[in-house]
């Protein structure tokens, strides 16, 4: 009896309330930049990010099919240089400049530190990416 009064109690407990995520409008193939129209808010029975501050701007790592809940592991900050790509590097301390030429051995975004090679010396530098797309060394 006691346990028929709980299932009872249980039952009428009001059901978790889902608040509304956010899913494709269209589908996002990988390397698209998410703008205001690729979002639409979804019944939110499933994970995925809600705040559309969060996925805007941001670059998709996979293909999202339309109607899928946009989740925050699916979704990088854009990246700026890519890998293999022919790139200059921007040495700068005080009034001394320095500018050399080198290969990109990784992907990277805003802010992201990533390998140089050298085409020069073939020496391995770290360099950061700044935001509109340079990379400085010596930071």
């Amino acid at each position: 009896m006691r346990h028929l009064l709980i299932l009872l109690c249980l039952t009428m407990l009001p059901t978790h309330v889902h608040s509304a995520v956010l899913a494709a409008a269209r589908t996002l193939q990988a390397g698209t930049i998410i703008a205001p129209a690729d979002l639409r808010a979804i019944d939110g029975k499933s994970a995925g990010i809600s705040d559309p501050a969060s996925a805007i701007g941001k670059q998709v790592r996979v293909t999202i099919y339309e109607g899928r809940p946009i989740h925050a592991n699916l979704l990088q900050t854009p990246r700026l240089v890519s890998r293999n790509q022919t790139v200059s590097v921007t040495f700068q301390r005080g009034p001394l400049q320095v500018k050399a030429q080198g290969r990109a051995l990784s992907d990277g975004g805003a802010g992201d530190i990533v390998r140089v090679m050298n085409t020069d010396s073939r020496k391995i530098i770290f360099v950061r990416v700044q935001p509109n797309g340079t990379l400085l060394a010596g930071f």
